[in-house]
């Protein structure tokens, strides 16, 4: 069946906005977040012979709020130890520029290939108890960049009507990310810092969209689960949940508005590990001094200030460039911005995301010509 030029454009459109939405992994000792944005061209099926060809930029800022300590626990992977309030919190800056591929198999199975490059800078106090004349630790700082764990995925359209969809998808996470990289004295850093995580992860997805009023009002929402397995460093982050709803109000034939709420709960990481605490004044005259050992057995201990929940509003626009300039280079392609809010964040005493951006910019390919 063929499709007219205009018909893409429109279903390009609505499936870039209809899914945009974030999530971060806050997770593990220092901390680290990843703003995520799903576009709609990533979570709906292209049709047979289409690839849609997205590029992300995300700004994702992490700070302590107020009332929180941000002092957490060092997890030593070579020693296989986890030190208890050692760390104290300060920043967090991760900007991710993601490239996302799909492509349509036949017109409700298509496969997907995301490929993000990532640049992350964090600073805590190392060493509480141990580090400094009087045990307040020392400054130290981390800063890499590199490609980020790869995801590959299959989506399947199992309701393909004019005015509805329900896409069931199922990603897996391949370790490609760096896990070995160093801050500023030298040492490893420990896993929820790296570019990585050092497994496979499994991302079972579903999404669904309904136009209310059409071509004019349309409402989405999508749910999504990561699991990753334990690394050869002793390290398994936690589980991920996010569910995402909102509304894109077409306000001309080139500009949508979009609006939409966030949730995600990240359950505590896990570590194996023996188990210490940093020293303090009431241990003197070892303070300050090397760590207390409280439990010398290696085994699985949940990794205290981990696990999180974060709720936001992301509001954004999106600009349909082939309805606003009529060319052979705006043909089938739109840009987008979203800035992602917070309003309700449990960050466990460790670092929290704050407001997060994201730009983009969309494309589609007829590659082969449907039958």
């Amino acid at each position: 069946m063929k499709v007219s030029g205009r018909v893409l454009i429109t279903a390009a459109i609505v499936s870039i906005v209809s899914s945009l939405s974030f999530a971060p992994s806050s997770s593990a000792s220092c901390g680290a977040v990843n703003c995520f944005v799903v576009i709609g061209s990533q979570q709906q099926v292209p049709q047979a012979g289409l690839l849609t060809v997205n590029g992300i930029y995300n700004y994702t800022p992490m700070r302590l709020l107020g009332g929180t300590s941000g002092v957490i626990p060092a997890v030593d992977q070579a020693s296989r130890q986890m030190i208890l309030d050692h760390h104290k919190e300060t920043r967090t800056i991760t900007q991710q520029a993601t490239l996302d591929l799909n492509y349509g198999l036949t017109d409700r199975l298509g496969v997907q290939l995301t490929v993000p490059y990532m640049w992350r800078t964090h600073k805590h106090i190392d060493g509480l108890g141990e580090g400094g004349a009087n045990g307040e630790g020392d400054p130290n700082q981390f800063s890499a960049n590199g490609i980020g764990d790869i995801r590959v995925g299959l989506k399947y359209n199992v309701l393909p009507t004019l005015r509805s969809m329900v896409v069931l998808g199922l990603g897996v996470y391949l370790p490609t990310g760096n896990t070995h990289a160093h801050d500023s004295e030298e040492n490893v850093m420990e896993s929820p810092t790296q570019l990585g995580r050092g497994q496979v992860g499994l991302n079972p997805t579903i999404y669904q969209t309904y136009e209310l009023i059409p071509h004019l009002l349309n409402q989405f929402s999508s749910a999504s689960y990561r699991h990753t397995f334990r690394n050869n460093d002793g390290y398994q982050f936690g589980d991920e949940y996010m569910i995402n709803a909102g509304l894109n109000y077409v306000a001309t034939p080139w500009l949508i508005l979009t609006g939409q709420v966030n949730y995600r709960y990240l359950v505590h990481d896990n570590f194996k590990s023996s188990l210490s605490r940093s020293a303090t004044p009431a241990d003197a005259p070892d303070f300050p001094g090397e760590p207390v050992v409280l439990d010398p057995t290696i085994r699985n201990r949940a990794v205290p200030t981990t696990g999180s929940t974060y709720h936001a509003f992301s509001p954004g626009f999106q600009v349909n460039l082939g309805q606003l300039v009529e060319s052979s280079w705006t043909n089938m392609t739109a840009m987008y911005f979203y800035a992602q809010i917070p309003f309700a964040r449990d960050s466990n005493d460790s670092l929290a995301q704050g407001t997060s951006f994201v730009f983009g910019l969309t494309r589609s390919f007829q590659l082969v010509n449907p039958s």
